[in-house]
């Protein structure tokens, strides 16, 4: 498989990941760079990691996991997105701090969300038999430059727009119709 193949895959790949960290960075309105770099490590880590989790389990997995993919990947986003908006809700009475996204559960759980596609193609590596490194090394390195950019941007966008907690709601929204997008790509809605 030649670079730019590679490449296309990779950003094909990354949108979730840049989508997600955009809204996280609207949710957050100020970034500071260890959370930038624990969004970006982990989305570059899950993404590679899943795409030779993928390669390794061969068909075997891919039978068990193709026909509940999108369902699992819908689920988690909803549920993240459901909790921001949650939390923008409370915070505005009870005026608390949000669910910071780059940290504990909801950044695992971000992570696996935004990953399991890389699952499916590397799935697809194992079965036309390509080496799985150097494609999920560049998987993985440009799911955390879009996801550094993605946060980065949503931060810059969360401030200038000074939406507070609707900025919140907002991400949280963002999240719900990638799930959504993701149920559509599979022909469920």
């Amino acid at each position: 498989m030649d670079f730019s193949t590679i490449l296309l895959i990779a950003l094909a790949l990354a949108v979730d990941a840049f989508a997600v960290a955009l809204a996280a960075g609207v949710s957050l309105c100020q970034v500071n760079a260890r959370q930038m770099f624990r969004l970006a490590w982990h989305f570059g880590f899950f993404q590679a990691g899943m795409n030779i989790l993928g390669w390794l389990g061969g068909l075997t997995v891919r039978a068990l996991i193709e026909s509940f993919d999108h369902w699992l990947a819908f689920g988690l986003l909803a549920f993240v997105g459901l909790k921001m908006i949650w939390e923008a809700i409370r915070e505005a009475k009870e005026e608390s701090e949000g669910t910071d996204p780059t940290r504990g559960r909801m950044l695992v759980t971000l992570s696996v969300a935004t990953s399991i596609d890389s699952l499916a193609v590397g799935l697809s590596f194992a079965v036309l038999e390509i080496s799985v490194w150097l494609p999920a090394l560049i998987i993985g390195l440009v799911a955390a430059g879009l996801t550094a950019l993605g946060l980065r941007l949503g931060c810059l966008l969360g401030a200038a727009s000074r939406l507070g907690s609707r900025a919140e709601i907002i991400g949280g929204l963002v999240l719900i119709a990638i799930g959504l997008k993701i149920l559509h790509e599979h022909g469920v809605l």
